[in-house]
């Protein structure tokens, strides 16, 4: 029932729940307690309400949010409860005392300071709104970007503002207690001389040296960058923030380029959830100043994602545009239309060829290159089965099977997900196998945001994974090193705590304008994180039982480290599966439409190498028989096969390929553009450089 309240009011917890129904039903008592009269009501009433209300904001509370949108928000709530305040002192037969008036006369002023301290406010944000926000890139040395105001001055600065009736609330109250106005003005004269002092603390940073430069001054350091650095290789992205793992994956691919890297992003959203890399960052969200960017140097152009905004960049005819997308699966995203506006679209393997010959929705094969998934570079390739059941159970050890269901999708697809109609059945039989397994559950990030039943299904998985979990450690065939677990343990909160204090230091920067200008990475530290996070998912491996369940939640340990200690997968239809099949290992994928295992397999290439599960599960078996006996394993070479055809040879190696594909296309623009200028020359009309500038210089057209 809480948890139907939970979802029902779009809050995070329990605690949350609990403070919107204190906050709701506090007001209600305090008007209550105001035409009692009772001030020791009042203050315990208006005493919860103001905690609610911080709180629900501290935890920046979805409900908060849509308190504003019904005309109940923050300065409204505020103004009730010192408009109450003033009808309880009337009816305490206050209304000729000099604090009445007081009253009244403070909270008048004091909403009076509210429309300066607000302006002043947006006036600094504004201001310090850069019209490029960056990383890794040197613009300290090029413009002046001062020192952001403390944080306390603008962080929740409205609900600060508003707070600091407080004191006046609570010297009335105690002033209508003891009957004498002193407490009552000490109060206001407390409200009202912070409230001014607020104002004042912000008044300096919208003049002189604490205002950044112009967008015009910072547009032009931008571009004196960009003709210092030269960047060849631009890797482009336009998306929500959900999506940003989209660009996150790759970063690492771009850091390794034999080129110049440059990442060029849209949303200021998107760079507040960038992963750290050490490539260079700009984030453009004005289309117009994108194209009046200097990307002369510019001559590969890599997009992950097909949205609206890539034309502004696709436009440039001076750099060859390349879809390389963001995962490989047989959705319908793989084949879309789209991608023919780019000059060639590049697929892992020989699959994602033949998924555009087969949808023939126009792009030409001489225009597909395989460059195989530098992302996998850190999948280990499968060396054989586990020790035998027998052996394994001496010690407690056992083969490890990853359950990882995709979500349930925006469509209702009841073949999206797994989780369902089959996910209960399939972590019941791999709990209760025999010979034992150990199960390793790690959902979607997405699941039950779209679905009610997807929700439930998962937290019922949950639970039967807890609850196995639970039984197994007090079974007498499971055995651990106590000593171990506890060294692993203290190893893993050292590991935790320095990464939190590098971490802390990364972004330990007050605003846009300060990440812009401090926003160079310390690869040093960089490289400490990475050992770091390393060790952190060894020691995390460790700090368990090699047998024990585990719901795996969080972005850490990634999903990729979890394939690393799995034997075996079950999941669906996803991306997830074809980055499985580079481990070698072997894997089961769920039937979920119950379309049969042929046409099944005839729909989605990357299943023709898994064992094929109905919703009931019953065919997990072959996939346990084959993890535990290596002769019992009828799909190995089905599988060798289907992962050379899904992400290409192994030899050269996946950025060996990429890098080589980049430098091909970058000669066929240079090629290209040779010729623009040798025609223009002996035609008098404008080369190809001149051409770019000219389309750059024009307003965007979509």
């Amino acid at each position: 029932m809480i948890s139907t309240a939970i979802r029902v009011a779009r809050v995070g917890s329990a605690a949350e729940l609990a403070a919107a129904v204190l906050m709701m039903l506090g007001f209600p008592a305090v008007m209550v307690a105001a035409l009692a009269p009772s001030i020791y009501a009042f203050a315990a009433a208006a005493a919860v309400t103001y905690l609610a209300d911080h709180y629900l904001h501290r935890k920046g509370s979805y409900l908060v949010n849509r308190l504003s949108k019904v005309r109940a928000g923050l300065s409204i709530r505020f103004l009730i409860r010192e408009l109450l305040l003033i009808l309880l002192l009337a009816r305490l037969s206050l209304a000729d005392n000099l604090i009445y008036y007081g009253a009244v006369a403070c909270f008048i002023a004091f909403y009076g300071l509210q429309a300066p301290h607000g302006a002043l406010v947006t006036l600094i944000r504004n201001r310090r709104r850069m019209p490029v926000a960056t990383r890794n890139v040197d613009l300290a040395s090029r413009i002046r970007i001062p020192d952001a105001p403390a944080q306390g001055l603008l962080d929740r600065s409205a609900e600060k503002m508003l707070h600091l009736d407080l004191a006046a609330v609570a010297g009335i109250l105690v002033a209508a207690e003891m009957r004498k106005s002193l407490p009552g003005f000490i109060g206001i004269g407390i409200t009202i001389g912070l409230g001014t002092l607020y104002v004042l603390a912000l008044v300096p940073y919208i003049r002189g040296k604490k205002v950044p430069p112009n967008a015009e001054k910072v547009l032009a350091a931008v571009d004196d960058w960009l003709r210092e650095y030269k960047p060849e290789t631009v890797l482009y992205f336009s998306g929500s923030k959900d999506s940003a793992y989209q660009v996150n994956m790759w970063l690492e691919t771009m850091e390794q380029l034999d080129s110049k890297p440059l990442v060029i992003l849209r949303e200021r959203i998107i760079l507040a959830n960038l992963a750290p890399t050490t490539a260079p960052v700009i984030c453009v969200p004005g289309g117009v100043h994108l194209m009046n960017m200097d990307l002369s140097n510019v001559r590969v152009a890599l997009y992950a994602a097909n949205v609206g905004k890539n034309i502004h960049l696709l436009r440039v005819p001076t750099m060859k545009h390349v879809f390389i997308g963001h995962g490989d699966s047989d959705k319908l995203a793989s084949v879309n239309p789209f991608s023919k506006v780019y000059d060639e679209v590049w697929t892992a393997g020989r699959a994602g060829r033949d998924r555009y010959a087969i949808a023939d929705v126009g792009v030409r094969d001489e225009d597909i290159v395989e460059v195989g998934r530098p992302q996998l570079a850190p999948i280990k390739t499968w060396q054989g089965g586990p020790e035998s059941a027998r052996d394994s159970a001496a010690d407690g050890r056992c083969p490890t099977v990853l359950y990882a269901p995709t979500w349930e999708g925006w469509d209702g697809d009841p073949g999206n997900t797994s989780l369902v109609l089959a996910g209960e059945n399939i972590v019941k039989k791999l709990v209760k196998a025999d010979p034992p397994v150990r199960v390793l559950y790690k959902a979607h990030p997405f699941t039950g945001t779209v679905s009610k039943e997807a929700d439930a299904a998962h937290r019922r998985v949950v639970a039967l994974v807890e609850k196995a979990a639970a039984a197994r450690a007090g079974d007498s065939r499971f055995t651990a090193d106590a000593a171990e677990l506890t060294k692993a343990r203290a190893e893993l909160a050292r590991i935790e705590a320095r990464l939190a204090e590098l971490s802390g230091a990364a972004n330990d920067r007050g605003d846009e304008a300060e990440a812009t200008r401090d926003g160079v990475v310390d690869l040093a530290k960089h490289a400490e994180i990475a050992r770091l996070r390393t060790e952190w998912n060894d020691a995390y491996w460790r700090s368990f039982p090699v047998w024990e369940h585990r719901v795996i939640a969080g972005a850490e340990p990634r999903l990729y480290d979890c394939f690393n200690v799995s034997d075996a997968m079950v999941s669906d239809i996803s991306s997830v599966v074809s980055d499985f099949i580079a481990s070698g290992k072997p894997y089961a994928v769920t039937d979920s439409a119950g379309l049969g295992a042929e046409e099944f397999k005839r729909q989605n290439t990357a299943v023709r190498a898994a064992v094929i599960l109905s919703n009931s599960a019953k065919e997990l078996g072959a996939l346990l028989d084959a993890v535990r006996d290596p002769a019992a394993d009828a799909l190995a070479e089905d599988r060798k096969e289907l992962k050379e055809y899904l992400l290409g040879p192994d030899e050269p190696t996946s950025i060996q390929q990429f890098n080589t594909a980049v430098a091909n296309l970058a000669l066929k623009a240079d090629s290209r553009n040779l010729g623009q200028e040798s025609r223009a020359a002996a035609a008098g009309t404008p080369g190809a450089d001149e051409l770019s500038d000219a389309l750059s210089a024009q307003p965007p057209t979509a």
